[in-house]
């Protein structure tokens, strides 16, 4: 074979070459399909991550605080007031000792977040987030009574606060519990009175008795019923 038609036969069999189907071992491999596996995954696990952040904020007074800061503001100090220490009500009053204040020591003794107590139903929190935007509310709130904070959870007042996740116990464990005192207070010799009658959250609670036993000897940062009736706000 002449060199010429050497030359032709090398030049039609690259050609032949080119033109040929390429091989699946030749093919390039398309990567681009396998990675969406791995950015919807990654997607997942940031929208469980933020859903699971936002779900603990939620359950913390700076959520109330922050979302609906107008009413909220004055609640906040009284959560995060120090028992034994100074502080003010949900009013601006001062209270001589926070202890008196039902949010602060359940906060210090169990860690308390606002959900702890307040247990909202779906449609109270969407009917509250629809007054905040509308402005539809009294502001300073209101004080609602137990019946109130638990009739949306078709709940007796009391079981607001006597309930296996708090106060596991009866009225008559209560009396037992505080049958030393020179009065009483759990001791219904004048009829059912509701623990927020005395127990108060957001401000210095109040010895009910005082309104006839003036003599009646308060715990550290109480008030007698006159020194409540008193209280700006009340």
């Amino acid at each position: 074979m002449s060199e010429e038609e050497t030359k032709v036969e090398a030049a039609t069999e690259a050609a032949a070459n080119n033109d040929a189907p390429m091989t699946e071992e030749a093919a390039p491999k398309k990567t681009g399909m396998k990675k969406w596996p791995i950015v919807v995954g990654v997607v997942v696990v940031v929208l469980i991550a933020a859903g699971a952040g936002f779900w603990v904020w939620h359950e913390q007074p700076s959520f109330c605080n922050a979302i609906c800061h107008t009413p909220m503001d004055p609640y906040l100090p009284t959560y995060e007031a120090e028992p034994g220490q100074p502080s003010v009500d949900k009013w601006g009053n001062e209270v001589a000792d926070a202890s008196s204040m039902m949010a602060a020591t359940h906060r210090a003794q169990e860690g308390t977040t606002c959900m702890g107590c307040h247990v909202p139903s779906l449609g109270e929190q969407i009917s509250e987030g629809a007054n905040w935007i509308t402005g539809s509310y009294v502001y300073p709130l209101e004080e609602r009574d137990l019946d109130q904070l638990t009739e949306a959870r078709g709940l007796e007042g009391e079981q607001f606060c006597l309930n296996e996740a708090c106060h596991n116990m009866t009225r008559d464990d209560l009396a037992g519990m505080t049958e030393d005192m020179d009065y009483n207070p759990h001791v219904s010799q004048h009829g059912e009175i509701d623990c927020s009658e005395c127990h108060k959250a957001h401000r210095a609670s109040v010895d009910y008795c005082t309104q006839c036993h003036t003599e009646s000897k308060l715990p550290a940062g109480w008030l007698t019923s006159a020194e409540a009736n008193k209280l700006q706000g009340a």
